[in-house]
């Protein structure tokens, strides 16, 4: 997605140092943040790595090491789609999310698979949004500004994908379970998030992916 960002503008890139799914909105209040400047993926981006969660790297990058610079964010592509409820608990959403407390227009982009997901037509697509959102598609027209955007794209080559649907999140009944296990100490409790049965009614995100659409629900 920076690649394809780059036709558009300048890029950074700012992102936890390891896996946080899950954590949703976290924002770190009772310990210091660290960062450090890691080698680009792609040349000349500016790309930091950092201690804490994705919300706290928006944070951080637009209240300390780019401030007043960033006219847009995008937190993704992630890897797996975030679906209906699901979505609340994303930490791409999250990041997202200060982006639009800052008053800034935000995507969370997702692709929905974890096995071989297909990243560069996805970025291709998040090109065409970002120009739709800001208005800079030649239409003459943006969306109304700040937004946030939970994008979810099928994992399908451009050329196979069907369109765009405007959804709203489907409802997820609640499968997670609870392992029990004991460490030679006390026991101990695991919570394992089990696949969501989501509905899949038509103007839902997951029937837009279902029938290989994009799925895009606003959120704010």
């Amino acid at each position: 997605v920076v690649a394809e960002m780059r036709q558009l503008g300048e890029v950074v890139g700012v992102a936890p140092a390891r896996e946080q799914s899950g954590v949703g909105t976290a924002v770190t209040f009772h310990q210091p943040l660290r960062f450090k400047e890691v080698s680009p993926l792609i040349s000349g981006v500016p790309t930091y790595s950092i201690e804490g969660t994705p919300a706290d790297s928006v944070i951080l990058a637009l209240r300390y090491l780019f401030p007043d610079q960033v006219d847009l964010v995008i937190s993704g592509i992630n890897e797996g789609a975030n679906l209906g409820s699901d979505a609340y608990i994303s930490g791409t959403v999250g990041a997202a999310l200060q982006g639009f407390l800052c008053g800034l227009p935000s995507l969370a982009v997702s692709v929905g698979s974890w096995k071989d997901p297909l990243f560069a037509p996805a970025a291709q697509m998040t090109k065409l949004l970002v120009e739709k959102t800001l208005g800079t598609d030649g239409t003459g027209g943006g969306l109304p500004q700040p937004v946030l955007l939970n994008v979810n794209l099928p994992n399908l080559p451009l050329e196979r994908i069907k369109g765009i649907e405007i959804t709203r999140l489907s409802f997820r009944k609640s499968a997670d379970t609870i392992h029990e296990g004991y460490d030679g100490k006390r026991r101990y409790y695991w919570i394992v998030h089990q696949k969501p049965a989501l509905e899949a009614e038509p103007g839902t995100d997951r029937w837009a992916l279902k029938q290989d659409y994009v799925s895009i629900t606003p959120f704010l």
